[in-house]
C-alpha cells in the first residue's frame, strides 16, 4: 500500500512539474498546462479514493495522533 501512495505522490510531482514546463514554453499559445493540472486534479483524486477504499476494506488503519 506504501508503493501505490508513493507511486501516486510521484505522478502527482511529475504532472505539476510537466504543467510548469509547458506553462514556461509555450507561453499560453496551447492547453498542455491545462491538461498535465487536469491530470495532476485527477491522480490526486485517484490518490484520495484509493486512501478511502484502502480504509474501508482494512488495508490501512488510523493510528491517531500520538
Amino acid at each position: 500500500m506504501k508503493i501505490l501512495v508513493a507511486i501516486a505522490f510521484l505522478l502527482i510531482f511529475i504532472s505539476l512539474g510537466s504543467a510548469l514546463v509547458y506553462m514556461m514554453k509555450d507561453k499560453g499559445r496551447s492547453n498542455r498546462t491545462v491538461k498535465a493540472l487536469a491530470f495532476r486534479v485527477g491522480f490526486s483524486i485517484a490518490l484520495f479514493a484509493l486512501i478511502l477504499i484502502a480504509h474501508y476494506f482494512g488495508l490501512i488503519q488510523p493510528t491517531g495522533i500520538r
